[in-house]
């Protein structure tokens, strides 16, 4: 199962200072927009995503279609597919993507922990 580029998503209270924090290890803001608050830092292959006010928990995030620099690739397993299978293996589903669109969709599940993991393709 190819499940894309991964990342932490981190739900953070100021958004100015989890940067700065993050950019004293190396990290370097790749994309998103600090008005929106929401930021993508990356160092090397590592990614973190800071989100302030988007989310109650740090999620881990995958991005099918994606390689580490947010570059198309070539082939990839679509979202929707990725969701029958883990769905096939009894793994429950908090939101899951609709499976009559293309596209760009999401889906979501729960580790045994509590921790949200987020499938988002998109495109």
């Amino acid at each position: 199962m190819q499940l894309g580029a991964f990342s932490i998503s981190l739900a953070v209270k100021d958004l100015a200072a989890s940067r700065a924090f993050y950019e004293q290890f190396g990290f370097t803001a790749f994309g998103g927009d600090a008005a929106q608050n929401w930021l993508i830092l990356k160092n090397g292959d590592h990614l973190i995503g800071l989100f302030q006010g988007m989310f109650e928990k740090n999620t881990l995030t995958f991005n099918p279609g994606w390689d580490s620099d947010a570059r198309p690739v070539e082939a990839f397993t679509d979202v929707r597919e990725l969701q029958r299978q883990l769905k096939a293996q009894g793994v429950p589903l908090t939101v899951e993507a609709d499976e009559a669109t293309q596209g760009p969709a999401f889906f979501m599940a729960l580790d045994p922990d509590g921790n949200p993991v987020l499938v988002d393709q998109h495109r």
